[in-house]
């Protein structure tokens, strides 16, 4: 059986004039696409030409909440209740689906960003918001995680579950992911990158900074937008992937495999 993977990035993390990646690029690799809401960036017009590019393209569209941390990028912590994690992400998700009506398109995934990531996969309370407002709004959406209580609170919930491996971020000893305040959190060398993307698919592990290899189911790899040379580098985990005969599939079709 061919081995399939989803290949997805972060996308429309703009905001106005201010410009962070190269989406139109990026487009020519990914399956998916994680489009961020407005929250820690993002706005009606980027989302919209965003959505309209995914849509044009057959990237399959997925909805990326956060906190609402603008400046910080959503990547600072935020002492918000169970009750504005739900609300936030309904909020979100409700305006990145009226921009996929608009283009005839839907949303197949959510995948909480940055702090807001980090957290729902060790805190059972933000892990319960995001899966109930998933719930309300539309329960076909996949629910894109790492190993943790978002993923847990998914499935006991009955929604689907895509697993991501994070190949240009450092993992700990047990799984999760070194904090970006700490050196060496973020991975540069397009080589190292694209052996860990290999060696996650064909092998089901990743190594962690301290040189453990640990087992990690991945039905996505994730490459982050804002990192440096992302498009070079997405071409290069592509072509080490086709390959080794690997194909490139949307997240709908692997799980449907499964």
């Amino acid at each position: 059986m061919t081995r399939q993977i989803d290949l997805v990035a972060d996308l429309g993390e703009a905001f106005g004039d201010w410009v962070m990646g190269d989406d139109d690029e990026l487009l020519e690799v990914l399956s998916s696409a994680n489009i961020a809401c407005g929250f820690h960036a993002g706005d009606p017009r980027i989302m919209d030409k965003t959505v309209r590019e995914c849509a044009a393209r057959g990237v399959a569209i997925g909805a990326h909440p956060s906190f609402p941390d603008l400046v910080g990028f959503g990547r600072r912590s935020m002492d918000l209740t169970p009750n504005e994690v739900r609300t936030d992400v309904v909020y979100q998700l409700g305006a990145l689906s009226g921009f996929a009506a608009y283009h005839g398109a839907r949303v197949e995934h959510i995948a909480p960003h940055g702090r807001l990531g980090n957290l729902v996969a060790t805190r059972v309370d933000y892990a319960e918001a995001v899966v109930d407002a998933v719930l309300h709004v539309d329960p076909t959406l996949i629910v894109l995680a790492q190993n943790g209580a978002l993923e847990d609170a998914a499935r006991r919930a009955g929604l689907a579950v895509g697993l991501v491996g994070i190949v240009d971020r450092a993992y700990e000893d047990d799984g999760t992911l070194v904090p970006r305040s700490e050196p060496g959190s973020v991975l540069h060398d397009p080589e190292e990158i694209s052996d860990r993307s290999l060696q996650l698919v064909t092998e089901g592990i990743i190594r962690s900074r301290h040189g453990v290899d640990i087992p990690v189911q991945a039905d996505s790899i994730l490459l982050h937008g804002d990192n440096q040379n992302a498009v070079a580098l997405a071409h290069t985990i592509l072509g080490r992937l086709k390959s080794a005969g690997v194909e490139i599939a949307p997240l709908r079709q692997i799980l449907g495999a499964h």
